[in-house]
């Protein structure tokens, strides 16, 4: 126990002398653990606890990298100026270009649905486009295209979606997919009643057109008239049902005998005529065939 109180007494006597001989500055302590407290914020808002501040030394530089470019934002400017210019020039030049394109196609494609509309029972009606100039360049010109409809002689042409009653704007939309066919084709088409106000001929043209479309797309279409489902590949009928509470609703896909029986039935109002039936097998030996009958 002697030996090692002398040397605890050695120690502490060695640690004294270290005490007497260190410079302590209050002032210089306060200096280092303000530096201290400034590189955890610099941790804390530009690195991270893994990166610590190698991170913050790497985003220093790209900051002093970026604050070089700033210095030289004038000429920057000055040439980005010149360099939007130079493309509005280029984007107006290809916008004229665009336009006059339209208005040489608008002429061809209005000609050629106003064809189409007068096989579909509108042969007064005019079909035109109203071509004007937008605000602003779009990804597609600086066109606002409208189309307008004159179905009658000294009626303005006006917006289709205002001017047209639900049967014209279903034949003008069949008329502009038959001009359009194959050009760019739809999966699938749906017709509501694209036949309303028409008979006789100009029904079976519109069954023809739509079978036309069918080439090359789905073609779902409601209709009253068999002059136009006789042109289906497949006919189906809707029919009610009513249980005395309830009224149900269900399609039924037709055979080709009670496609006919069905045929004859829209077509005379009597499913087992014989006149009726065998009208309706002239009917769809016509549309399988294109040719019509006489009487169709």
């Amino acid at each position: 126990m002697g030996e090692v109180g002398y040397l605890l007494g050695d120690i502490g006597g060695d640690l004294a002398g270290y005490a007497d001989d260190l410079d302590a500055d209050p002032a210089r302590l306060a200096v280092v653990e303000e530096r201290r407290a400034v590189l955890a914020h610099l941790v804390r808002k530009y690195g991270s606890q893994e990166g610590g501040l190698a991170q913050v030394l790497e985003w220093a530089e790209g900051a002093a990298l970026r604050l070089t470019e700033l210095d030289g934002d004038d000429d920057r400017i000055t040439a980005l100026e010149a360099e939007r210019q130079s493309l509005h020039e280029r984007v107006a030049e290809l916008a004229a270009q665009l336009t006059a394109a339209r208005h040489a196609a608008a002429e061809v494609f209005a000609a050629a649905v106003t064809a189409e509309l007068t096989e579909l029972a509108m042969p007064h009606a005019r079909v035109s486009f109203g071509i004007t100039e937008a605000e602003e360049f779009g990804p597609h010109g600086i066109d606002e295209v409208e189309v307008l409809l004159a179905p009658h002689p000294g009626t303005p042409p006006r917006p289709i979606a205002k001017g047209a009653s639900g049967g014209e704007l279903s034949r003008v939309m069949l008329a502009v997919e038959v001009v359009f066919a194959g050009a760019d084709p739809v999966p699938t088409y749906l017709f509501d009643e694209v036949d309303a106000g028409v008979g006789g001929k100009a029904a079976v043209e519109v069954g023809r057109r739509l079978a036309r479309l069918a080439r090359n797309s789905q073609v779902i279409v409601v209709t009253h008239l068999p002059q136009v489902a006789a042109f289906a590949d497949r006919h189906l009928v809707v029919e009610k049902t009513v249980d005395g509470t309830v009224t149900r609703s269900g399609v039924t896909t037709l055979s080709d005998t009670e496609r006919v029986r069905e045929l004859s039935r829209m077509l005379a109002g009597l499913e087992d005529s014989e006149l009726g039936r065998a009208h309706a097998e002239e009917l769809l030996a016509a549309a399988r065939t294109g040719v019509v009958p006489p009487n169709g």
